[in-house]
């Protein structure tokens, strides 16, 4: 159980501890957690995000691309988390996912897409690069959802060029709404981890104290964005 120090977090913690999956998985979750915190993909402090607001977490998995075994990990975990899923193709939400989705469709042999996030002024002119028919399943892969926003960009470009993209699975949910977005606009979406997830593992096992799980938490409660 949780003793009375961790009092504040539970009462945000979601139920689904990592050590406890239901499907059996070749990949330690808290030890991969452990590492990203350690190689920096994981950081606590004062950053500015996209949306101009200061922010005392930051997820930076761009990291991944210098890890190639965590990003293996990665691959994995998205991978399990889609089992139930039904698609023929992936795609991954440009730019952080992008290795990570070619990591899955190497390993277990699944054609991928890309998607452009700019149209060439020469060539073909696509906006989505591989073979593919029209009506095909394209499951997305992401990193990181905050607003949802990029997955739904995705979704549009791939519907324009003739693809079905209606779920998705993600490593990293912020918890800060994006999951209401995308199922109002009618896409499913599955995480490996949320962010209370993540601050209870880390600070279970000591690389974080009290006080950051709780500035996170309350930044995270004062800035839900839907």
């Amino acid at each position: 159980g949780i003793n009375a120090e961790y009092g504040y977090f539970q009462h945000y913690y979601i139920t689904n501890n990592l050590r406890m999956c239901t499907r059996e998985s070749p990949v330690d979750k808290v030890k991969f957690v452990k590492e990203l915190y350690s190689h920096d993909a994981i950081k606590f402090g004062e950053f500015k995000l996209k949306s101009g607001i200061m922010s005392p977490v930051y997820f930076d998995l761009r990291a991944l691309v210098s890890l190639p075994r965590l990003m293996r990990d990665a691959a994995t975990l998205l991978y399990e988390a889609a089992h139930d899923m039904k698609y023929t193709c992936i795609c991954g939400v440009p730019y952080t996912a992008l290795p990570i989705a070619t990591v899955i469709s190497v390993d277990h042999d699944i054609p991928m897409v890309i998607r452009r996030k700019e149209m060439k002024d020469y060539g073909t002119k696509k906006m989505v690069e591989g073979i593919f028919e029209d009506g095909e399943s394209c499951l997305i892969i992401e990193d990181v959802i905050t607003t949802g926003g990029s997955i739904l960009e995705t979704v549009d470009v791939l519907e324009k060029a003739g693809l079905k993209a209606t779920e998705g699975v993600v490593l990293l949910d912020r918890q800060q709404g994006g999951h209401i977005n995308l199922a109002n606009n009618k896409f499913n979406i599955k995480s490996v981890f949320n962010i209370s997830e993540i601050l209870q593992t880390l600070q279970e096992e000591g690389d974080i104290d009290q006080e950051t799980v709780k500035k996170t938490m309350e930044f995270i409660e004062k800035n839900k964005l839907f």
